[in-house]
């Protein structure tokens, strides 16, 4: 996995960022097809509506790790030192374009990401940790009634990986693409026709609370689903939402080996995996003991951390991950060989992931970051080039 939307601060930006270079060292462009210091970011406004739109591009700049946002000429700002309690950030807005128009801002080499919102600005503050984003699980966060969203971007000597995200919010639809060298494109992101409405209604009409996810403003109108962690956190979910298949999951593998092979490239390395009590052991082909896991509960599940941790190592990472992929896509009953190679088997269950299960059928190409480690299988909504000559970001319409 190369580049993960994260649920954690811009200062864990750097981190990724560091493990992107030292993972993408050798990949990097010829010094003739040397990546620019910046290149295009084209946002296209097809929303429909009248709002102003207010863009944003925040991150960590990685040539030196310093945190900041760039302006619309691509030029890097690091932020000031913040407070306790935090202070407000400087406005880093850029006027963004009107319906039916477009506009062209620089994006420098960044690993970070690009907020849009429309009709206000957002609200970013400082804390002597660095920046304060959005957190609209809180119901006092200044952002909650602010209809927003974001993308999320790494640009390094590398290329250009730029993805569509769900894995905090299902909100304001938009579509990534970049143009690779020779002048072709691709893009993803896009919802089918109707999609976004049809995510919210699938939600709605989803026994076990799970329309308890969507935002609304007090005059009803719609924000913003949040991801079930968040739902978890909120009381949105029971605690308890995927206790039923875990607890199948672990009676099947007591009696029956489920193997990983976690390296599509790699496919003698594998792992077997045994349940005794409440830990699921893995073995290697020696018979070795390589990690060992807890019974996971929702939260884990759902956030692909806690029990489910994913270190960025070569044993326990690559596993958890396919453990991960394996809950949220209740796929780890129907099939004791993981990861799926195949989208078809995906949310069968009647105890699943409905939420990323409904964002996902409703994308027109079927890819999509509706939690962490999505990416397993190759199904992120994700464009990458290592020669890109201009990014997209076009804002959809609702309906």
């Amino acid at each position: 996995m190369l580049h993960k939307p994260t649920k954690h601060p811009l200062a864990a930006l750097a981190a990724v960022a560091a493990l992107l270079g030292a993972l993408l060292a050798f990949a990097a462009p010829s010094p003739a097809q040397a990546v620019p210091a910046t290149i295009p970011l084209k946002i296209t406004n097809s929303s429909g509506r009248g709002e102003p739109v207010y863009v944003y591009n925040l991150g960590t700049l990685l040539s030196t790790g310093q945190q900041g946002w760039a302006d619309a000429g691509g030029t890097f700002h690091p932020w000031p030192a913040g407070g306790n309690p935090p202070t407000p950030a400087p406005d880093a807005a850029i006027p963004g374009p009107a319906a039916g128009q477009s506009m062209t801002i620089q994006i420098p080499k960044f690993s970070g990401r690009i907020y849009f919102s429309y009709g206000q600005k957002l609200v970013f503050k400082l804390t002597t940790g660095g920046l304060v984003q959005p957190a609209v699980q809180n119901p006092s966060d200044p952002n909650r009634n602010i209809l927003f969203n974001w993308s999320e971007y790494t640009l390094n000597d590398a290329g250009l990986w730029l993805n569509s995200t769900q894995v905090d919010m299902f909100s304001a639809p938009y579509a990534v693409g970049v143009q690779r060298a020779d002048g072709s494109t691709v893009n993803t992101g896009h919802l089918k026709a109707g999609g976004y409405n049809a995510v919210l209604n699938g939600l709605r009409g989803q026994s076990g609370g799970w329309g308890n996810l969507i935002q609304t403003r007090s005059d009803g109108t719609p924000l913003r689903a949040l991801a079930p962690g968040y739902g978890l956190e909120t009381g949105a979910l029971s605690a308890s939402v995927m206790d039923d298949y875990v607890n199948r999951v672990w009676q099947k593998y007591a009696s029956t080996t489920l193997t990983v092979t976690p390296f599509a490239d790699q496919p003698n390395t594998k792992y077997y995996g045994r349940v005794s009590g409440n830990v699921m052991n893995f073995t290697n082909g020696s018979g070795a003991v390589v990690s060992s896991f807890q019974k996971p509960d929702a939260n884990s599940i759902f956030g692909c951390h806690r029990l489910l941790d994913a270190p960025n190592d070569a044993v326990r990472g690559p596993i958890s991950r396919t453990l991960c992929a394996g809950f949220n896509r209740s796929t780890l009953l129907a099939n004791p060989s993981q990861p799926d190679a195949s989208a078809a088997a995906f949310y069968q269950d009647a105890v699943t992931n409905h939420y990323a299960r409904l964002i996902h059928a409703q994308m027109a190409d079927g890819k999509a970051y509706a939690f962490a480690f999505d990416d397993v299988g190759h199904h992120e909504s994700l464009v990458h080039d290592g020669n890109p000559r201009q990014a997209y970001l076009t804002l959809d319409p609702f309906s």
